[in-house]
């Protein structure tokens, strides 16, 4: 517990969730993004534009942030997935400024290029992201009524990067899995569904196959979920929740993971809710936290659309609603949300991956318009 964060005493204080929140007297909370009263003091983001259709939507953001005259200004910094490591100016801005915005960054394939979304995560200690899939007004899905909440332990498992070549032809890859970070993301899962009245969090595991690994995952699991008797908790092996996600998804709520079997769940609830074009996402720490689409899979786009410039923005835009709220903005990210939602239910005005024709422009112009 010595680097989990104090009890958020003046977010239970102000919170109007309509139950009355009491702290377990043993247990400290864990930070969140949640909504909480601020001074209304204006706030500095680092920006990270990142690749292909990254300054798009990154400019479509700041073009709607200053439409609604936002208390936000940018530090814009260029980071590309194919440079080695990410400048040291960029991390000390993120330190500084604590909340970034960014694009996405390509990562290459093989190579011994590590990925610079990889080192962000670990350099600043990002341990949650958060991608929120749900469904939305007047966009058709197979399901309906989707709202899952996908929280991923983002600085260990296989992402811990440790692979070496035993012999010519045999590398070895390992996956690590320690109780601390297991606990860390298993009461950030609990803490999030208790405050935002959430009534279930299921740990999705491989426990069947790698027993002490995802065993001690699931261990942890258990115990943070003994602290909220108020909140139903169930297990799932990972095979299978890939079938029920795509076959009844509305039986999900919050969902915690591992780190590898998260990004396939969060694309997949993603997929299922709408596309990744549409999903918000995060990622949280104890001091920083970095705001992007919350599906990784075409973030970057492909040339064909950043040249006709028809990329998506509304995932970013979600994301960025999201940022406002952890800088305590909640009215500023209300009215971006729901011109966002009045776009989408309105109908004329889509780009292609949402059946329509439209540019990232005249998603931004209708967006804008339906300014409250």
């Amino acid at each position: 517990m010595a680097r989990s964060t104090p009890l958020l005493r003046h977010l239970l204080r102000g919170a109007s969730t309509g139950r009355e929140l009491h702290a377990p007297t043993d247990f400290r909370r864990s930070v969140t993004y949640m909504p909480r009263p601020g001074d209304g003091s204006p706030r500095r983001v680092t920006l990270i534009p990142g690749d292909g259709i990254g300054p798009l939507v990154t400019g479509a953001v700041q073009q709607v942030m200053e439409a609604m005259h936002a208390p936000v200004s940018f530090e814009t910094y260029e980071v590309h997935g194919d440079m080695t490591s990410v400048p040291v100016e960029v991390l000390e801005s993120i330190r500084r400024n604590k909340v970034c915005l960014k694009g996405g960054l390509r990562t290459p394939m093989g190579g011994g290029v590590s990925s610079l979304n990889v080192q962000l995560r670990k350099e600043l200690d990002l341990y949650a992201s958060l991608v929120h899939c749900f469904s939305l007004e007047g966009l058709p899905t197979r399901h309906e009524k989707v709202d899952i909440v996908v929280i991923r332990e983002n600085t260990e498992g296989e992402y811990s990067g440790l692979e070496h070549e035993v012999v010519p032809g045999v590398v070895e890859s390992l996956k690590v899995i320690t109780k601390f970070c297991s606990e860390r993301i298993a009461k950030y899962a609990f803490e999030y569904a208790y405050l935002n009245n959430r009534r279930k969090v299921t740990a999705v595991h491989k426990a069947n196959i790698m027993k002490l690994a995802d065993g001690l995952f699931l261990e942890s699991c258990r115990e943070v979920a003994t602290k909220y008797p108020g909140i139903d908790y169930n297990e799932i092996i990972v095979d299978n929740c890939c079938m029920q996600l795509v076959s009844k998804p509305e039986q999900f709520d919050v969902m915690v993971t591992p780190n590898l079997y998260g990004t396939l769940i969060a694309n997949t609830a993603a997929g299922i809710a709408g596309g990744t074009g549409v999903m918000p996402g995060g990622n949280v720490g104890q001091d920083h936290a970095v705001f992007e689409q919350g599906a990784s899979a075409g973030n970057v786009g492909n040339e064909k659309i950043e040249e006709q410039r028809k990329a998506n923005p509304v995932a970013l835009l979600l994301s960025s609603a999201m940022m406002l709220r952890h800088l305590r903005f909640p009215s500023f990210a209300d009215r971006l949300e729901t011109a966002v939602k009045l776009v989408i239910a309105g109908g004329k005005c889509r780009t292609k991956d949402l059946g329509g024709s439209s540019t990232t422009q005249e998603v931004v112009d209708a967006v804008i318009a339906n300014l409250d």
